[in-house]
């Protein structure tokens, strides 16, 4: 009897299905298709917070600057609270000294500016006449001299005016100076008085367990408190070196020189290059060469050598992360925020590195403990 041949099993390799699995794409690429769609959904979504916000500057601005100003000033309400000062009346102690002291700084640094335009207008141009002389000496053609010059002299007659218009400028989508003052006034009242309130409730609304929430915001409110405090104790240190040195050298307007030393370092080293630019040009207009290298010695001294010794002890562990990362994220933050994104770029960036190092930190943690337990049931 013929034995018939048997089919070979039918594995259904030629059905249109099976093509799925020839076509489908290799998990890497799956994955990196995965992250390009969340990449683009997180961009979207800062997209989309930023223009909201642009159109509600007229809070958020008072907002952000109320928030910034209760995160530094909480710890002396807690401690007023602690010695039975109820915290509404510590909050409204606060913000009255505030408002009184930072009036008085507005004041002294408009009035010293306003009172001084003419003879700044006057040391600018002295330093603009020096320069040109310098390119004519160094063999420039007289052509080009004149009109560097010319340039300089337009951006000189319009630098006192930007100067003194500057201080308003950034709240002009704001209806007044007045509003913006009070807007900020009311805020930070608010935050300072239920302040425990408002970050419990705002823990509550992040989705992740409460020891998580209570963390994350302690590295925020850490890292803004640690970093302005810091600014300010080496803000004034420079500005007293360099008013002091401005002093000694005999170059005019040092104290105009001392104001913008110190407002200028609450923006990380764009701050400092602008006062040492602007204070060198004063030196050299108004007090010569001399005491213009004199004062590019004191800026070097006051925002390198002396500050090394000063800013580890102001800042602390206030940042942590390396000075480049602070200037790459300065500069990213100015130009996709504005002012607003300059000045808390480097601690809102400080303070993500350490939420993310203290979560990584807490997944470690039970891995050891997991396995002490499976050893000591496993005998």
């Amino acid at each position: 009897m013929r034995r018939s041949r048997q089919a070979p099993p039918d594995d259904g390799a030629g059905e249109p299905r099976d093509l799925t699995a020839l076509f489908a794409p290799p998990p890497w690429l799956r994955d990196l298709g995965q992250s390009a769609w969340l990449a683009v959904g997180v961009t979207l979504l800062l997209a989309g917070t930023v223009w909201i916000l642009s159109l509600t500057e007229t809070i958020v601005a008072p907002l952000i600057t109320a928030g910034v100003v209760a995160a530094v000033v909480s710890p002396l309400i807690a401690r007023l609270e602690r010695r039975r000062v109820p915290r509404g009346a510590g909050a409204a102690l606060a913000l009255v000294g505030g408002l009184v002291a930072g009036g008085g700084v507005v004041y002294l640094v408009l009035a010293g500016i306003t009172s001084q335009a003419k003879a700044l207008t006057d040391d600018l141009n002295g330093a603009r006449d020096t320069l040109a002389g310098w390119l004519a000496d160094a063999g420039v053609d007289a052509a080009t001299a004149d009109s560097a010059k010319e340039h300089v002299t337009t951006a000189v007659k319009s630098a006192v005016p930007a100067l003194l218009e500057g201080i308003g400028g950034g709240l002009k989508g704001l209806s007044s100076l007045v509003v913006y003052s009070s807007l900020t006034a009311l805020s930070l009242f608010f935050l300072l008085k239920d302040g425990p309130l408002i970050r419990g409730w705002v823990e509550a609304h992040m989705r992740v367990p409460a020891d998580v929430a209570r963390g994350m915001t302690s590295r925020v409110l850490q890292s803004l408190r640690g970093y302005f405090v810091g600014v300010t104790i080496v803000a004034g240190f420079n500005a007293v070196v360099v008013m002091l040195g401005a002093l000694l050298l005999g170059v005019p307007l040092a104290g105009t020189i001392g104001a913008v030393t110190f407002l200028g370092a609450y923006i990380p080293y764009l701050g400092a290059w602008s006062a040492g630019v602007f204070s060198v040009l004063v030196a050299l207009g108004g007090a010569g060469t001399d005491a213009a290298a004199g004062m590019i010695v004191v800026q070097l001294l006051a925002n390198g050598l002396l500050q090394q010794f000063v800013q580890p002890i102001a800042y602390g562990a206030a940042l942590g992360i390396h000075p480049l990362a602070v200037l790459v994220v300065t500069i990213a933050g100015g130009a996709l925020f504005g002012a607003v994104g300059l000045i808390l770029a480097a601690p809102l960036t400080s303070a993500a590195t350490r939420i993310a190092a203290d979560l990584s930190r807490d997944r470690a943690e039970p891995e050891p403990a997991a396995e002490e337990a499976a050893g000591a049931a496993a005998a």
